[in-house]
């Protein structure tokens, strides 16, 4: 029963783990170019505004 258990845990976690891993990385949606420009605008203007921090 316990070498079932580790069999499990040392082969099948790895390739369960690099399943969800792919998986993850297909589902993963790219910004259109407009997001891109909005962004890069959200940014510049987050760097540009004085810190209130002191």
């Amino acid at each position: 029963m316990i070498d079932n258990l580790w069999f499990i845990a040392v082969a099948l976690g790895p390739v369960l783990l690099g399943a969800a891993f792919v998986y993850a990385m297909m589902r993963r949606r790219r910004l259109t170019r407009s997001e891109e420009v909005g962004q890069d605008a959200a940014i510049q203007d987050l760097y540009e505004k004085p810190s209130r921090r002191t």
